[in-house]
């Protein structure tokens, strides 16, 4: 079992930054894909950014120029640095890892979310 812990989450005005933080622990393990998604009110969860093990990123077209994925292998970790932040950008935010243990393979895990809000 593998389990990721979101932080970084919180209010923030329109314009400004937050980073966000995901963190995976368990026994054994190797992670492939790494991601942010999210979830706003009443629409369905979208892709924000994905980063590979390599470090080659994809991100989604609303969000290109302002948030920048990047990981740290040795740590298991995940961060989404927000900048320019935007009302539409409200949203549960997800971290999501492609890893393979002694038992699986390639099996996704998904962190409980840690909510932004960008309101003034």
């Amino acid at each position: 079992q593998v389990q990721l812990v979101e932080s970084g989450g919180g209010l923030v005005q329109p314009g400004g930054s937050l980073r966000l933080s995901c963190a995976a622990s368990g026994n054994r393990f190797l992670i492939y894909d790494m991601g942010w998604y999210r979830q706003a009110p009443g629409k369905q969860r979208e892709l924000v950014t994905t980063i590979t093990r390599s470090g080659s990123t994809n991100y989604g077209d609303s969000v290109k120029g302002r948030f920048t994925i990047s990981r740290d292998n040795a740590k298991n970790t995940v961060y989404l640095q927000m900048n320019s932040l935007k009302p539409e950008d409200t949203a549960i935010y997800y971290c999501k890892a492609t890893v393979t243990t002694q038992t699986t393979v390639g099996y996704d895990y998904w962190g409980q979310g840690t909510q932004v809000t960008v309101s003034s």
